[in-house]
C-alpha cells in the first residue's frame, strides 16, 4: 500500500508531511521512492534530497494515464517503502474540474489518501471539512488525517475529540516549529541547494516525525507491495542503446534545474552521452556537443552574473550559429535572447541567438494544449502536445514569423508563443518527455545528424 498525502488546499503542509516521512525513512536507511502529483520541480528536488531517490513526477495530463501507471508501478517495485505527495487542494484540477487532479492520481492508482489540514484556527469546525472531503467522492479512501498548526496540547485535545466523532483516524499533530517553516520565492519553495541548514534541517524533520506522527500506524501504509510486472516507463523508446551517441550538454547550475529526470533518462536510453554544462560557472561548451538542453530555473536571479559569463554565452552563440541543436524551456528560453531584465530593471546581455527581451510581468500559469504550426527541431506540423507554463517574466512584442505553435489553456486567451526551425526548439512550455517521447528520440537524430555532416 502506499498514501497519497493530500490537502484541501495549497500551503496545508503536505509537502511537510511527506518531507517528515521521508526523513525517517533515511534515519531508518529504508529506501523510500517518493512521487509528486503534478508538473513541479521544486518539491521533487526536496524530496529527492531527502530520501536520496530521485522523486517521480505524475502527471495524467502531460503524460497520460497508461504512462502514469506504468511509472508508478515500476519505480514503487524498487524501493521498499513509497508516498505520493499531491498538489494543489484534493480536488483541485483544470479549471473548475478535478481532471488531473490528486483525487484523479489517487482514484487512477487506488491509493488510500492522508489528509493534511492547516488547523491552527479550526475547532468543532473540522468535522465539517474533514466529512466534505471524505463524502465528496465515493471511490475515494480518506486513511486518515494529520493536523497541522496544532499549537496547544488543549487544542490538540479538542481536535482530536472532533475527529473522534466522525469517526476519522487521526495519525498526526505537527506543532509550530521552526524546523517545520519552508521558506519560499515566487515561482514556489526554496530548492534545497538555497537552504544552507539542510543536514541539521533533515535531522530534525526525523526527531519531529517520531515525536509528532503516529508512526506506528503510518509505516505500514508507505510499504510498497509488489504489483502485477510492468515494462519500463521508458519502453516507448525501443531497446536501450549503447552509449555511444552523440553528447548532449544538460544546462544545470543555481540558474537552470527545473528538469524531470526522464530528460536526461530518455537521451541516455536512446544512447546519448549526458554531461552537465554550467553556464553560471563559465563553462564552455563540451567539445563534439551535439545538442544543447537548456532547461527552466531562475535566470531572472542570477541574470548579472549570467551576462558576465563570456565563455559560456560565447560557446552557446557560436553553437547556435553553427546550426547546432538547442531545446530551451522557459528559462532557457531567456538565455537565449538578446537582454534579460532583472527585478531591479536592470538589462543584461544573454547568448542573443532570438530576437527577444525580457523582464518582469504578469503571472503566466497552468496547463496548455498546443497546436504545432510548422516543423521544427522536435516537433512536426499538425501534432498536439500537453505542457505546462508558470513563469513571472514576459517577452516583448518580438517578431514571431516562425512561430512554434499555438497555445490553448483554461481562462486564457489563445495565442501563438515559441520559436522552431530545423535546428531550434524554445518556448515557455514545460513538457513532459514521459508524454512525448518523439521529442528525445529527433534531439538525439539532429544532433547526430549535425555532428555526422
Amino acid at each position: 500500500m502506499t498514501l497519497l498525502i493530500a490537502a484541501p488546499c495549497s500551503g496545508s503542509g503536505k509537502t511537510l508531511v511527506s518531507l517528515l516521512l521521508a526523513a525517517v525513512a533515511a534515519q531508518r536507511g529504508q529506501g523510500l521512492q517518493s512521487f509528486k502529483v503534478g508538473p513541479d520541480y521544486l518539491d521533487p528536488q526536496l524530496l529527492s534530497r531527502v530520501s536520496g531517490v530521485r522523486c517521480r513526477n505524475l502527471d495524467l495530463l502531460l503524460c497520460g494515464e497508461e504512462w502514469v501507471r506504468r511509472s508508478f508501478r515500476w519505480w514503487s517495485q524498487q524501493q521498499p517503502l513509497s508516498l505520493v505527495e499531491g498538489v494543489m487542494g484534493l480536488f483541485d484540477g483544470v479549471g473548475p474540474s478535478s481532471v488531473g487532479s490528486s483525487a484523479a492520481v489517487a482514484t487512477s492508482l487506488d491509493l488510500p489518501v492522508l489528509l493534511v489540514v492547516e488547523a491552527s484556527r479550526q475547532a468543532a469546525s473540522l468535522a465539517a471539512l474533514v466529512r466534505g472531503f471524505r463524502d465528496h467522492d465515493p471511490n475515494l479512501s480518506i486513511a486518515g488525517v494529520v493536523l497541522n498548526g496544532v499549537s496547544t496540547p488543549r487544542h490538540q485535545q479538542l481536535l482530536s475529540d472532533v475527529l473522534e466523532q466522525i469517526g476519522m483516524p487521526l495519525l498526526g499533530v505537527l506543532p509550530r516549529h521552526p524546523a517545520l517553516e519552508l521558506p519560499s520565492r515566487h515561482l514556489g519553495l526554496l530548492p534545497p541547494q538555497d537552504l544552507p541548514d539542510w543536514p541539521e534541517r533533515s535531522q530534525q524533520w526525523a526527531e519531529l516525525a517520531a515525536q509528532w506522527l503516529d508512526l506506528e500506524r503510518l509505516w505500514p501504509q508507505l510499504t510498497s507491495h509488489g504489483t502485477a510486472a510492468t515494462d519500463h516507463p521508458l519502453m516507448d523508446l525501443g531497446p536501450k542503446q549503447p552509449p555511444h551517441g552523440p553528447v548532449v550538454a544538460v544546462a544545470r547550475d543555481a540558474a537552470f534545474h527545473f528538469c524531470y529526470p526522464e530528460l536526461e533518462e530518455s537521451l541516455q536510453h536512446l544512447g546519448c552521452q549526458v554531461t552537465h554544462w554550467a553556464p553560471l560557472a563559465d563553462q564552455p561548451l563540451p567539445a563534439q556537443c551535439g545538442a544543447v538542453v537548456l532547461p527552466g530555473g531562475y535566470p531572472e536571479l542570477h541574470a548579472k552574473e549570467l551576462s558576465q559569463c563570456h565563455q559560456s554565452l560565447g560557446s552557446l552563440a557560436r553553437h547556435g550559429a553553427a546550426g547546432g541543436a538547442m531545446y530551451a524551456e522557459c528559462g532557457g528560453l531567456l538565455l537565449l535572447g538578446q537582454e534579460l531584465v532583472d527585478a531591479n530593471g536592470q538589462h543584461h546581455a544573454m547568448a542573443g541567438l532570438l530576437p527577444h527581451r525580457a523582464c518582469r510581468g504578469a503571472l503566466s500559469l497552468g496547463y496548455r494544449t498546443a497546436q504545432v504550426k510548422r516543423d521544427g527541431l522536435v516537433v512536426r506540423q499538425g501534432e498536439v502536445l500537453h505542457g505546462h507554463e508558470f513563469h513571472r517574466w514576459q517577452l516583448d512584442d518580438s517578431p514571431m514569423e516562425a512561430a512554434l505553435w499555438q497555445l490553448e489553456g483554461w481562462g486564457v486567451r489563445s495565442r501563438v508563443e515559441g520559436w522552431t526551425d530545423a535546428a531550434v526548439h524554445a518556448s515557455w512550455l514545460h513538457l513532459h518527455w514521459g508524454g512525448c517521447p518523439s521529442i528525445p528520440q529527433r534531439l538525439t537524430h539532429a544532433a547526430g545528424k549535425w555532428l555526422s555532416a
